[in-house]
């Protein structure tokens, strides 16, 4: 285990996964492996993180058909204690380019929202998803990272930066006429102008 730590190229730490099949090992193994990995010194780079968050958890993210055991959200949020950049980078750009509904990696998008991402992490996604067509399925994840505000409005870490605001406002004006009988979309229009409304003229 060790070995993670030190720096090997992609081919070397994915043959490595591959060795201890990490994408198909039990969930409460999963959950063991992600402890020992907050262990590690020093920590992993992003790009070795990178490679992990999608040995250990893409396929099983894309595959789900019901909510996710607590065993996986147990191994999710222990990975992204540390690494939920890497995570949100690898994961998120997936669920975003499977074609479809999607409804159980929509939920689980925004429970690492709600839950898990740090701050940073969390304007990530929102730039993730502002960069592909808006659908239904995420309007959702956008109410989530709009929580967010709500909840931790001291934090300065926590308010959007005027960029992610201005793109996120034009997005919404533009798809409008898209999602003019949507209610979805309407509740998070007016979640919009309460929450941002020193900030939207």
């Amino acid at each position: 285990l060790s070995l993670m730590s030190h720096p090997l190229c992609h081919p070397q730490l994915e043959g490595l996964c591959s060795f201890l099949q990490l994408s198909t090992c039990p969930e409460p193994c999963l959950v063991r492996f992600c402890s020992w990995l907050l262990a590690l010194s020093p920590d992993l780079s992003f790009s070795s993180a990178a490679v992990l968050a999608e040995q250990l958890f893409l396929r099983r993210v894309l595959s789900l058909t019901q909510p996710p055991s607590r065993h996986l959200m147990a191994a999710l949020t222990s990975f992204c204690s540390k690494y939920s950049h890497p995570l949100c980078r690898v994961l998120v750009a997936a669920v975003l380019q499977e074609p479809g509904e999607g409804a159980e990696q929509t939920k689980l998008m925004c429970e690492l929202v709600e839950e898990c991402l740090e701050p940073h992490s969390v304007q990530l996604l929102l730039s993730q998803v502002l960069e592909v067509p808006l659908s239904e399925k995420l309007l959702p994840v956008l109410q989530a990272v709009l929580g967010r505000q709500v909840r931790h409005p001291p934090c300065p870490l926590e308010v959007l930066p005027p960029e992610l605001l201005d793109l996120l406002v034009l997005t919404l004006c533009q798809q409008a006429p898209a999602f003019a009988t949507s209610l979805s979309f309407a509740k998070l229009v007016t979640a919009v102008l309460t929450v941002c409304q020193s900030q939207v003229s």
